[in-house]
């Protein structure tokens, strides 16, 4: 098991999920010292987390326990975060704005924009039919953005031919399939070469917090970026002084945050050429399993840390040097939605481990029976196995040497994760990116 810092000064945590996905940093809090109690409000995914934290059917009911409320997927509870805040709790979530940012790519798009951010060309549509004569009238190639809320983030596809002709195929079966949940989209263009990188930090709602986070994650279903987009399949990161990079983007946006008392993470998406920084989307909340990865590289307790951040109070954060890298393994019918495939092959099969658990497993979609456990949820995404070390092939090595312990029927997971580093670490050095100051 993971080698948990005790904490100094034990804290309620209250962590309230609309889909589960924060357990596993719950259930580091509590191994930590601290009491916890966590809400999911899905029904399909109650279970997750079952046996590894205490859960609560009213999050409401709990507010005036808690000492810190932290809200994961925190878009569309903005609102309530910022009133919680505004009574005086100490909230980790968004707001409405921030919710925003993430939410409308337009909006997000132009606030870039007005805080001095050059952006790509886009072209926001509500209508399919719009969208496929934009693109005869004007060819070339796209990527195609639904907004988020309804829509499921693996509807986002690359273009790749010339003429924009695959995006009109694209486009075409979405309004045979998807017009009942795709409400808009963007049309933006498409950057033909370059690196893509996120650069995040942690705000406590008057200020950015260092180190920084760089990281690059792997969005396709199989090695060698093949397949469907997901969610994520994994992650490679690093911590950093401020650089190019993130003083060129999110630090412009560091007055607005203060002005709206964002506490919690924030990141940038972008893809980066000698050319130019062309950002393409806001994560104004935890990544999954970007957290998680993070998590590893802290060298503070994360309870403590959380707490220090909710009430917006001076904390040292301390990072391990080097890198850290994350790969999710996965069963079916993930990334897709389908439950009598997930009820067939993968609903409560045991994950069993060939020698004790080692560090660096985080559990997702899991919950703990009788000392065993268990898959469950609807997704199919079971965990994050994390690895560290000085060089990024050391910390592949540990990660991939971990997955080698465990043993799940039917899972999958991408073997590259971390590779594109050899490569894009020239690049953004040639580029200066991640020069310091």
């Amino acid at each position: 098991m993971n080698n948990i810092i005790q904490t100094t000064s034990p804290k309620k945590f209250l962590f309230v999920s609309l889909t589960a996905l924060i357990g596993d940093i719950a259930w580091q809090v509590r191994r930590e010292g601290h009491e916890v109690k966590y809400y999911i409000k899905d029904p399909e995914e109650k279970e997750v987390s079952d046996g590894f934290v205490p859960k609560v059917e009213n999050w409401e009911s709990e507010i005036d326990w808690a000492d810190v409320i932290v809200f994961d997927d925190v878009c569309g509870h903005g609102k309530t975060a910022q009133e919680l805040r505004n009574k005086g709790k100490a909230v980790i979530g968004g707001t409405p704005y921030t919710d925003r940012l993430e939410d409308d790519r337009a909006f997000g798009q132009e606030e870039l924009k007005n805080h001095g951010v050059s952006i790509l060309s886009y072209q926001e549509f509500k209508d399919f039919d719009e969208g496929i004569l934009y693109i005869q009238q004007n060819p070339g190639r796209y990527v195609l953005k639904p907004s988020l809320g309804d829509a499921p983030k693996n509807l986002l596809y690359v273009g790749n031919e010339e003429d924009g002709s695959d995006v009109i195929r694209i486009l075409t079966a979405y309004q045979h399939a998807w017009s009942d949940r795709v409400k808009s989209y963007q049309l933006q263009k498409k950057v033909n070469s370059g690196v893509e990188v996120a650069v995040g930090s942690f705000f406590d709602g008057q200020k950015f917090l260092e180190p920084i986070n760089v990281n690059f994650e792997h969005k396709k279903l199989f090695p060698g970026d093949l397949g469907v987009s997901t969610g994520e399949m994994g992650t490679s990161m690093f911590w950093s002084r401020p650089n190019y990079l993130f003083n060129a983007t999110l630090k412009k946006m560091e007055p607005t945050l203060q002005r709206e008392g964002y506490i919690g993470y924030i990141d940038i998406n972008c893809i980066v050429n000698g050319q130019g920084i062309y950002p393409l989307e806001f994560t104004c909340r935890f990544g999954y399993p970007t957290i998680f990865i993070q998590a590893d590289g802290m060298q503070n307790p994360i309870g403590d840390f959380f707490a220090a951040l909710a009430k917006g109070e001076s904390y040292p954060l301390k990072t391990k040097k080097g890198f850290q890298v994350g790969a999710r393994i996965v069963v079916p019918p993930f990334p897709f939605d389908d439950p009598k495939t997930f009820d067939s092959f993968s609903k409560d099969t045991a994950i069993v481990f060939k020698k004790p658990v080692p560090e660096g497993v985080h559990i997702e979609d899991v919950k703990l029976v009788k000392e065993e456990w268990l898959i469950t949820g609807t997704a199919g995404v079971v965990l994050t196995v994390t690895g560290t070390g000085s060089t990024m092939r050391e910390a592949q090595r540990q990660m991939y040497y971990r997955i080698s312990n465990i043993l799940i029927p039917n899972m999958y997971y991408r073997t590259d994760i971390g590779d594109r580093w050899f490569e894009d670490n020239d690049k953004l050095h040639t580029w200066g990116y991640l020069l310091e100051g």
